[in-house]
């Protein structure tokens, strides 16, 4: 029987503030308790694989006898980004934080940037990014000027109406600025914005995002599972996370409900490897919005999936659920992501369940047991679980 790891990445749901959350600016955030709070806040599936018996976890009902086993991760790199956090649990640790920018890029590179596109930019600071399309988007679409900006992560962001520069020019230009941004520069990702509307009241992001990261400074457990002959699937933003290293299928989605039903289809494929999930609607409508209800319902929409894709698993299939960050829909002082431990849940045949393995410290323990699963070495990576956990 062929082994197969999914490994859900439910994009920025944090379940509490780490020790060090006041040096980010986010002491006292939670994720899952300001979405708890939310009217009709359900979610039997996660709650039966032992999500609210996680260490430190204040909300929920703990199940008496949990179906999967379960732990907390401790982010160790000095950051709160999708890259930092995907590469975390791949298996690298990130010592120093990326660049940052928050009085926005330098006027020399701004300069540049707009000689190589050809393009006068607006904008140029940390900005909400659906602010920034009620605050500057006209002026784009009169002016045919890009909007850039940044956030508290790193990153650099170009959006452009689809109607004034096409997404594939988009696209370019942020290539552009990919091969512009290293060194000092070197932020984690350059993000195509691509948006839509008539009116500063109806201006929405599409579906045409894209991202270009930095290479991974290390092997991952991508790496190193493709290396050994195994299929390393790849569904959502993954890719561009890791900028296609490591991957050997990979699949573009246009929101958690694609991304979902993309993976129950990889399901029923023939495969041995990982299929490596993303779903970002999470953090990208819900968490930086602030929008409690909306993270509510769609985490309500994941656990109803689970009750098509848990009973179509194989014997020897494990299913793990996790997260990158946080981004708590109910903290105010920011719209941006949040300093917090992450859940690790496990389910499968192979699982033993009601495993608690308390705190750990480092999300690379997902990569060291996924290789481990496979019988692939993964050095510098936090111990391996395995043996905890399986029958």
């Amino acid at each position: 029987m062929k082994k197969r790891v999914f490994l859900f990445v439910l994009d920025s749901f944090g379940i509490g503030a780490e020790p060090d959350a006041r040096e980010f600016g986010d002491e006292g955030t939670d994720t899952l308790a300001s979405v708890s709070t939310a009217e009709g806040f359900d979610v039997p599936n996660l709650k039966r694989l032992g999500l609210f018996n996680i260490d430190g976890v204040t909300c929920g009902k703990p199940e008496e006898k949990p179906a999967g086993s379960f732990a907390r991760l401790q982010e160790v790199s000095r950051g709160k980004d999708t890259t930092i956090g995907h590469w975390e649990i791949g298996g690298i640790v990130s010592k120093k934080p990326m660049p940052t920018f928050p009085e926005g890029f330098p006027r020399e590179f701004i300069k540049q940037f707009e000689s190589r596109t050809g393009r006068k930019c607006l904008c140029n600071r940390p900005y909400s990014g659906t602010q920034v399309l009620k605050d500057y988007g006209m002026e784009h679409m009169n002016t045919g000027a890009l909007i850039v900006y940044t956030s508290a992560d790193s990153v650099f962001q170009v959006a452009a109406h689809e109607d004034v520069v096409p997404v594939s020019q988009l696209y370019e230009y942020c290539r552009i600025a990919r091969e512009m941004l290293t060194g000092e520069l070197g932020v984690g990702r350059v993000i195509a914005r691509p948006f839509e509307g008539d009116s500063p009241e109806n201006f929405r992001r599409t579906t045409n995002r894209h991202d270009f990261s930095l290479d991974p400074p290390g092997d991952t457990m991508l790496d190193r599972l493709s290396r050994n002959g195994l299929q390393t699937i790849s569904v959502g933003k993954i890719y561009d996370i890791f900028n296609g290293r490591g991957i050997s299928e990979s699949h573009r989605t246009t929101g958690n409900g694609d991304g979902m039903d993309t993976a129950y289809r990889i399901l029923q494929k023939d495969f041995e490897g990982l299929c490596f999930i993303n779903l970002v609607d999470f953090d990208m409508i819900y968490g930086h919005r602030r929008d409690i209800q909306g993270y509510a319902d769609a985490l309500k929409e994941f656990d109803r999936f689970l009750d098509r894709f848990i009973p179509a698993m194989r014997e020897e299939d494990i299913l793990m659920i996790t997260a990158d960050h946080g981004c708590d829909p109910g903290y105010l002082l920011t719209t941006d992501h949040t300093r917090e431990y992450v859940p690790w849940l496990i389910y499968g045949s192979p699982v033993k369940p009601g495993v608690d393995l308390g705190t750990i410290e480092s999300f690379t323990g997902i990569a060291s047991t996924v290789c481990d699963y496979f019988g692939v070495p993964c050095e510098s990576c936090a111990e391996s679980r395995l043996s905890s956990l399986t029958r």
